[in-house]
């Protein structure tokens, strides 16, 4: 079988795991080659420079030998300085990895998805919500499952959300309505024109988890539930 050799591909680590006795098994996401694994030999030790720099949201350029589904680690160094993140952006930077992780195929690439994956670890530590909910929108998409927004949508109307044919006018006091200017907010990125952001907001949410969960199954995500024990101990 031949063995592919890539060489520094720019990627992030999405997950680390102890493989065998001194190994780690490294999930990784990269621009050009998707998601991929790879075996990181010798490198469980403490003072392991390689295991150092295998964390999350840390820019990276990653160089492995490829031979069927998991391939050999040969050489990682840092790509510039990692986002820095603390508090619920922590876990909020974990639901991201989770979702790709749960979401995308090995060896799928998705460049502007990982674009957007970037872009939105940037935003988390002052933008944390449009960051989220920007990037499950484009996940979506991405995945072929995007939202239908349309143009003509009525900031002043509420809607029903329908998976098969969209946004369905309805009576503003429905159970589960959605807000015209919620869903023009989420179709246009644009959170900050909303009327009422908290609306926006919690609308966008509802939506994104409603249209993820037939793809996510029942498994809930690990970051999820971890912050929700943080903000009930907290409480």
């Amino acid at each position: 079988m031949t063995r592919a050799r890539i060489q520094l591909a720019p990627g992030h680590v999405l997950r680390t795991s102890p493989y065998r006795d001194t190994s780690l098994l490294v999930e990784a996401w990269t621009y050009d080659h998707g998601r991929i694994g790879l075996v990181a030999r010798g490198t469980r030790g403490a003072k392991s420079r390689t295991r150092a720099l295998l964390q999350p949201f840390q820019p990276l350029l990653i160089s492995w030998n490829e031979q069927g589904d998991l391939g050999a680690l040969t050489g990682v160094e840092a790509d510039g300085f990692p986002v820095s993140l603390s508090g619920e952006a922590i876990f909020s930077g974990w639901y991201l990895n989770e979702l790709l992780l749960r979401l995308l195929q090995r060896h799928d690439p998705h460049p502007a998805l990982y674009a957007e994956y970037v872009s939105a670890l940037a935003r988390l530590p002052s933008l944390l919500e449009p960051a989220l909910r920007i990037f499950e929108k484009n996940l979506l998409s991405e995945l072929g499952y995007g939202l239908q927004l349309p143009d003509d949508l009525d900031a002043d109307a509420a809607y029903h959300y329908d998976a098969e044919q969209g946004p369905i006018v309805c009576d503003a006091e429905a159970v589960g309505a959605f807000s015209g200017a919620s869903l023009i907010a989420l179709r246009d990125e644009a959170f900050e024109a909303a009327d009422g952001s908290r609306r926006a907001f919690n609308d966008a949410r509802r939506l994104l988890r409603l249209s993820l969960k037939p793809l996510l199954g029942d498994r809930e995500l690990e970051a999820s539930r971890l912050l929700r024990a943080l903000r009930a101990r907290a409480s």
